[in-house]
């Protein structure tokens, strides 16, 4: 393969070269950037747009849709377990070795990857979170896509991945949490509504506020109810009230 990069016959390590040759042009300032985002940084992002997602989705949603949002919140990071475990056994089956062991003039900015390189658990963590996220979410799951995108773009350019085992990652993650989703989603939301229905741990799930819609508006604002029985009696308040 050496040989090919040479040529620029494999479009796979000519890719590997052209994006990771833009390392080599870049300040040092900025591949230590790269190098912290790729390794820690993306991940972290993930977590932050599912807490997000949480927070969000247990304010504003009606108890049916927290439930469901929250089941699939509890998905993402199932997912991507599951698809790192299946990842074992193929990074065994295939023993690609990492890309600047066969491959001279590349910009390393992480030491110590000795593992095999297909498929990248890194893209395949991320983009399982972003595509289990996506069941939960349509808008968080597309911002958790994206980072996803951009963990991939960063592997590259540290060298420690070839394109294709980026793609192979996001092609397991993808399958991973698209494809059993519906039978985690199955099993996780009568869970989630069990814990929704528990007094202590109930706001894990949904907000305790009562919420109305008024005059165009979504208020987490109580709103008495008239009391059962009366009949233009009470101040003029209880009466707009009951009107």
């Amino acid at each position: 393969m050496a040989g090919l990069a040479l040529d620029g016959s494999n479009p796979d390590v000519s890719l590997l070269y052209d994006i990771n040759g833009l390392a080599k042009s870049a300040p040092t300032w900025f591949d230590r950037v790269m190098e912290f985002v790729g390794e820690y940084g993306i991940m972290l992002g993930m977590v932050l747009v599912v807490l997000w997602c949480w927070w969000s989705v247990r304010r504003r949603g009606t108890a049916e849709e927290s439930v469901s949002a929250v089941a699939g919140l509890v998905w993402a990071p199932l997912a991507a377990g599951i698809a790192l475990l299946i990842n074992i056994p193929i990074r065994g089956f295939v023993e690609r070795p990492r890309p600047f062991k066969d491959h001279s003039g590349l910009d390393v900015l992480v030491d110590g990857k000795n593992d095999f390189s297909f498929v990248s658990d890194h893209a395949t963590m991320a983009m399982a979170l972003g595509v289990g996220l996506f069941v939960a979410h349509r808008k968080f799951g597309i911002a958790a896509i994206g980072l996803a995108l951009l963990e991939g773009f960063c592997r590259i350019y540290m060298g420690v991945h070839y394109p294709t085992d980026v793609i192979g990652g996001f092609a397991l993650g993808t399958a991973v949490a698209l494809l059993l989703a519906p039978l985690a989603m199955m099993l996780l939301t009568p869970l989630v509504g069990a814990v929704s229905r528990s007094p202590r741990l109930g706001p894990l799930v949904r907000s305790r506020r009562p919420r109305v819609v008024a005059s165009g508006r979504d208020d987490a604002v109580g709103i008495p109810e008239p009391r059962p029985g009366s009949r233009g009696g009470g101040s003029d308040g209880e009466k707009g009230l009951a009107a």
